[in-house]
């Protein structure tokens, strides 16, 4: 099954689609003003060391000092072999002032600051380079053990004995020939001496090293053997990439495409109404079913319902028939909104413990494609499963929209009856402490309309108990909550 590639590109931001079976499997955002800084290795200077948390605060430049935890430092671990022995307590390793190479893992999200670690790593085309480890690693999704070995082998033998440093060897470099790894070798170990060097002669917080653009890490990361085209809608981007793809990896050269269409390339294969709708709380299921989504500090829940659907032969049948519905469009959720930390699935209770069984199997199934680390727990006594994705970057979410001005994040608003309510104890208040001549209540329509109309008579009520007549205002840029009262 082929997958198409969608690039669209503007001076603000960069935005990817990835097409599998006619629909929107992923989509990444990229915007000019806050690029990802995951991968970006920099000189960062400790601020503070907090030897009760076994931490330390480290100043990179951004608005807030990043973290760093003691497991996130090289130095901090025991010999190879010796697992037994305790980490080297972060106060004896790290001092106020001190300056650290250091490497972004986790994008600042929410109120917390982006989390480091002081061992580096450096992807490139086919190899990740582990510059203080001597390890030799093979990506777990190359399976036959023959291969592996032969891969190892084969890196391996490119290393010169003087040479330090170790490699995690990528799935793209399953087909690789011995003259591509080795580019991807020389490649890399220049990338890390320009990197020490800079280290050794620029001040603290300076970015050392960027990871590439969003665009560029589509042909290095997303391409594979699936991919059937990869379209970029900007002509001098598509001449970018195509140089980039020249000298890091010929055989992507002829799925790059310019679209040149009149229509907008995201339009044209329904991604603009795909995004909308990956903003709502509701996904509706082809069956009839649906699902509701609530993503909040903490984890992320998801509710299946069965809605309308009626199709089986019995309750059961129907119920099994729609989690299994919804274990599909869970994963592609999952991706499509790049939901991570803890997330709980409410999936409709089945008796059946076949059911059960197949309904996970399919969940697994289904996750399986997903580029990002995750576990995926059993269900457990109140019939919830618990999936655990790694977030490294905010959610797509967080970096289109922000809270409701309105509700403050909370999802509803006070009815227009209840600020009346408020309002009018809020006026006895007042003219108990003071003796204006007049009280003028300024609201937004809604709540005036509501004290012309339906609650005239405990206004009227209310200006005969306090001796003062009370006057409405209309403040057109008020919304629901908001009301003031003037002391005429």
């Amino acid at each position: 099954m082929s997958e198409n590639l969608l690039i669209n590109i503007t001076p603000q931001e960069t935005r990817v689609a990835l097409i599998f079976q006619g629909a929107v499997q992923e989509l990444h955002i990229e915007r000019t003003l806050s690029r990802g800084l995951v991968g970006n290795i920099y000189l960062g200077k400790v601020v503070r060391v907090l030897p009760g948390m076994q931490s330390a605060f480290i100043d990179i430049g951004l608005e807030r000092a990043a973290f760093l935890h003691i497991a996130d430092i090289w130095d901090a671990r025991p010999p190879e072999g010796n697992s037994s022995t305790p980490l080297t307590p972060i106060e004896k390793l790290l001092f106020d002032g001190q300056a650290i190479t250091v490497q972004v893992i986790k994008d600042p999200i929410g109120t917390k600051g982006a989390r480091l670690s002081t061992q580096i790593s450096i992807a490139g085309r086919m190899l990740v380079y582990l510059p203080q480890d001597s390890h030799i690693g093979i990506s777990q999704k190359i399976e036959n053990e023959q291969e592996r070995e032969a891969l190892r082998s084969k890196v391996q033998s490119l290393q010169q004995p003087d040479e330090k440093g170790g490699f995690i060897v990528r799935t793209m470099a399953e087909d690789a020939s011995n003259e591509d790894l080795k580019a991807d070798v020389d490649y890399l170990r220049r990338t890390w001496s320009t990197i020490t060097q800079l280290a050794k002669t620029q001040p603290p917080t300076t970015l050392l090293h960027q990871d590439l653009n969003l665009a560029q890490r589509v042909l290095r990361d997303f391409v594979n053997e699936e991919t059937d085209s990869i379209q970029v809608d900007s002509r001098e981007n598509y001449l970018m990439l195509q140089e980039f793809a020249v000298r890091y990896m010929p055989s992507v050269i002829p799925k790059l495409q310019h679209y040149t269409g009149e229509r907008p390339l995201f339009d044209l294969y329904g991604v603009e109404e795909e995004i909308e709708r990956a903003l709502g709380r509701r996904v509706d299921l082809k069956s009839g079913g649906y699902l509701i989504i609530d993503q909040t500090e903490a984890m992320t829940t998801i509710d299946v319902n069965t809605g309308s659907f009626v199709a089986g032969r019995n309750f059961d049948d129907t119920i099994f028939k729609t989690n299994l519905e919804a274990a599909h469009a869970i994963a592609r959720q999952l991706r499509l909104r790049n939901l991570g930390g803890i997330i709980i699935l409410d999936i409709i209770d089945m008796e059946n413990e076949e059911h059960k069984t197949a309904v996970l199997t399919e969940l697994n199934k289904a996750l399986s494609r997903d580029r990002t680390k995750l576990s995926v727990s059993g269900f457990s006594a109140l019939g919830l499963v618990e999936v655990t994705r790694k977030r490294t970057r905010e959610s797509l979410a967080h970096i289109l929209c922000e809270t409701c001005p309105a509700c403050s994040g909370k999802g509803q608003v006070k009815t227009a009856r209840t600020i009346c309510y408020e309002i009018l104890r809020e006026l006895l208040r007042e003219a108990k402490q003071f003796n204006p001549r007049e009280f003028r209540i300024m609201a937004s329509q809604i709540v005036v309309d509501m004290f012309l109309e339906e609650e005239s008579q405990h206004l009227t009520m209310l200006g005969d108990f306090i001796g003062k007549p009370i006057s409405l205002q209309v403040e057109n840029m008020f919304h629901q909550e908001q009301y003031d009262i003037i002391l005429m």
